[in-house]
């Protein structure tokens, strides 16, 4: 995933950027981040008086869908792609706390292979 143009500032999720320096920052059009949010791609902070507001990890999703957008995925198939995306990091997550990948209460349990003696039965 390509990641935004700028230092990150605080957590990644915090509120940061107007759609203006949003654009400028991941070089996507407003009028596209628009469109996006409109057909749910991304959903952006609002601020009590409704303007849109940007954080980091909102940029890196911009930075995915315009990358999306540049090897010719259409809208619905971005949608379905960044589901997938987001799904999978939510089972990682769900997986493993430390990120690590090893949560043993987590771990698929494994059958025993075969011996000679279920072999032998067809079993």
């Amino acid at each position: 995933m390509t990641e935004p143009r700028h230092p990150t500032r605080g957590a990644p999720e915090h509120p940061l950027y107007a759609i203006s320096v949003a654009a400028e920052l991941s070089g996507a059009a407003v009028q596209s981040i628009r469109l996006w949010e409109k057909r749910g791609l991304l959903a952006p902070h609002r601020s009590s008086g409704g303007t849109r507001i940007y954080s980091d990890n909102d940029l890196t999703r911009i930075a995915r869908i315009t990358a999306l957008v540049n090897d010719g995925v259409n809208i619905a198939g971005i949608a379905r792609i960044l589901d997938l995306e987001d799904d999978n990091d939510a089972l990682r997550a769900q997986r493993s706390p430390d990120g690590t990948g090893d949560n043993p209460s987590t771990q698929r349990i494994r059958p025993a292979p075969p011996t000679q003696e279920t072999r032998a039965s067809g079993g």
